[in-house]
């Protein structure tokens, strides 16, 4: 093996990680958001953000990861993504500001309180229905002669990616109210456990509904799952994702096992993630460009692993420290300053 063979499978699989972490930590606060409608009022949203209050804005750096990591390691998928995608991720970016702004204005405001609490829900809500967007826009295929994107700049827009907005809308409304069983007491937690088997039914659903497109589409993801006794190998992955979703369905009316169906709730997402990543494998850009087809020269990947050498130990350090530091139960009359 050369390093032109393995760099290129080591950055898919270190940008991997960092969406996927951002998927999972992200996910929860784009969750708190998108629930805010269902707070009985401004002292339960309070409740609510303060539960992620002080480690929020930190899940950000594995967005930044991701993103810097295509960019450095496959700047051809990154060119014709960015390009391709330019008005679902520029949606992404400008309700990600909005939200974060809203985080921060809303806990300061005097007047105007309600009105910021709405600013942060809809940042929420455009964000995840964005970034499912982009996703359906990936697993659907995007076609391309020469290294360029066949089509225009509305192609991402049809119905397959339209279900995966709303999709993960109500995915990560799912992780938003099984953090706050996690994280809260009382009648805040009776409000998550209220909606959280709603959710699981729906989020369901809607992998079903997903699963059940795939063969229609050209961007052979499903085909790979058959061809080759591939199935037989794969078929643990939707199975446990089967077993998961009856897990959380139990776990979620359970008192006194908080953390149980928050875990089980990361748990779903990872394995919806790794089955994403088993059928389009080996291709970034689906359905033809491959990571090797995608890759930079391996001394630009090289150059950039240095440095991943290093940053990478450092956010999952942090990472790790801001939750252990902030873990346990977030009193209703915790503030955030």
């Amino acid at each position: 093996m050369t390093l032109a063979t393995v760099l290129p499978v080591l950055w898919f699989g270190v940008i991997g990680f960092g969406v996927l972490m951002y998927v999972l930590l992200d996910g929860f606060v784009l969750g708190l958001g998108i629930l805010a409608p269902f707070a009985e009022d401004e002292h339960q949203l309070d409740h609510m953000m303060n539960t992620a209050a002080p480690i929020w804005d930190g899940n950000e750096t594995w967005l930044v990861l991701g993103g810097a990591g295509l960019l450095a390691a496959f700047p051809k998928a990154y060119a014709i993504v960015l390009s391709s995608l330019y008005l679902p991720v520029l949606l992404m970016l400008v309700a990600l500001i909005f939200r974060g702004v809203a985080f921060e204005f809303r806990f300061k405001a005097t007047r105007g309180k309600r009105a910021w609490g709405a600013a942060f829900a809809l940042g929420s809500m455009f964000t995840a229905f964005a970034q499912g967007v982009i996703l359906g826009a990936l697993v659907e295929g995007m076609p391309l002669l020469g290294g360029k994107y066949l089509h225009g700049a509305f192609a991402w827009f049809s119905p397959f990616s339209m279900l995966t907005g709303v999709a993960l809308v109500f995915g990560y409304a799912l992780l938003g109210s099984t953090w706050l069983i996690l994280k809260t007491e009382g009648r805040m937690q009776l409000v998550a456990r209220s909606v959280t088997r709603p959710l699981v039914l729906v989020v369901v659903a809607f992998m079903g509904l997903v699963s059940a497109w795939l063969p229609f589409l050209d961007s052979r993801i499903m085909a790979r799952w058959f061809e080759g006794g591939n199935f037989w190998w794969l078929a643990p992955v939707p199975l446990l994702a089967l077993a998961n979703a009856l897990a959380l369905w139990r776990a979620a009316m359970h008192h006194g096992r908080d953390a149980t169906p928050f875990v089980l709730t990361l748990s779903f997402f990872a394995l919806g993630f790794a089955g994403l990543v088993l059928g389009i494998w080996p291709n970034i850009v689906p359905p033809t460009m491959s990571i090797w087809d995608a890759a930079s020269p391996p001394s630009s990947q090289g150059f950039v692993l240095v440095g991943l050498v290093v940053l990478l130990p450092a956010i999952l350090g942090y990472t790790w420290w801001s939750y252990r530091v902030f873990s346990g139960k977030v009193a209703t009359d915790s503030g955030y300053h």
